[in-house]
């Protein structure tokens, strides 16, 4: 998957193992990025990565 992918909410919350509001929570204090086509909002897949990898040092 490269970095320009998009991932869905759903996608993001069975990637993360999280609920829809934990997902939009994420979106709404800017810990997520995303961006909104019409009425969808998409996770590129390089802000998804960025979230795990600052979780990842956070717990290093």
């Amino acid at each position: 998957m490269s970095d320009d992918d998009l991932l869905t909410v759903p996608e993001v919350m069975a990637r993360l193992k999280l609920g829809r509001s934990a997902v939009y929570d994420l979106i709404r204090c800017n810990r997520l990025g995303s961006i909104k086509i019409g009425r969808a909002r998409r996770v590129p897949y390089g802000s998804y990565r960025a979230f795990v990898a600052s979780r990842m040092e956070g717990t290093a």
